[in-house]
């Protein structure tokens, strides 16, 4: 367990930066951007690695903390329809983005909420709850701060179009193999 939370201190300490100490996160970036994008990166994707790690060490000595009845994959599996559509959004902007401000933090929070919907053992909850708790916090502290230019396509009405097709196209891939691929859990198969 002590790795899985290692990995989300690590991982959500850096991504929190902008939240609890943007005038530190700022002097940062204006100081030496390269360097800082590197701790960003090296520290997040340490933070993947243990958080990863932990949690499939947690999860082979299962601590149940609820289970959900079967149909409730099905819920999940709508909830996560639209999360490729989502996290693409800002990169193309349009009508999506405009509706939702903050695409990629509801892209998580649906993410996040469909995960702890079907997956009740405690690995679950403390990975998929705290990208939930900071999801909420980063959404409701991007109401005290500017936001940050992202790169992206200019914005256009066939954005919409553009995100839609190829987010459900990645929702296929990823939950028809990439999931399994990756994690070793087929979620369209009876178990």
């Amino acid at each position: 367990m002590l790795q899985l939370l290692i990995g989300i201190v690590l991982f959500f300490g850096v991504h929190s930066a902008s939240i609890v100490a943007l005038p530190l996160r700022d002097r940062m970036v204006a100081k030496n951007e390269v360097a800082w994008k590197a701790v960003y990166a090296l520290a997040s994707l340490a933070g993947i690695v243990l958080m990863a790690r932990g949690y499939a060490e947690l999860r082979s000595a299962p601590t149940v903390l609820y289970a959900t009845p079967y149909w409730m994959r099905h819920v999940a599996a709508l909830l996560l329809l639209p999360v490729f559509i989502f996290f693409i959004a800002p990169y193309f902007p349009g009508r999506i983005k405009t509706a939702l401000k903050h695409p990629q933090l509801v892209a998580v929070k649906l993410w996040a909420v469909a995960h702890l919907l079907v997956n009740g053992m405690l690995a679950d909850v403390l990975l998929f709850g705290s990208f939930l708790a900071w999801a909420i916090v980063d959404r409701i502290s991007l109401k005290r701060r500017p936001q940050r230019p992202l790169p992206g396509a200019p914005e256009s009405g066939i954005n919409d179009v553009i995100i839609v097709v190829v987010g459900l196209a990645l929702y296929v891939v990823f939950a028809f193999w990439a999931h399994e691929w990756l994690f070793g859990v087929r979620p369209f198969v009876a178990r």
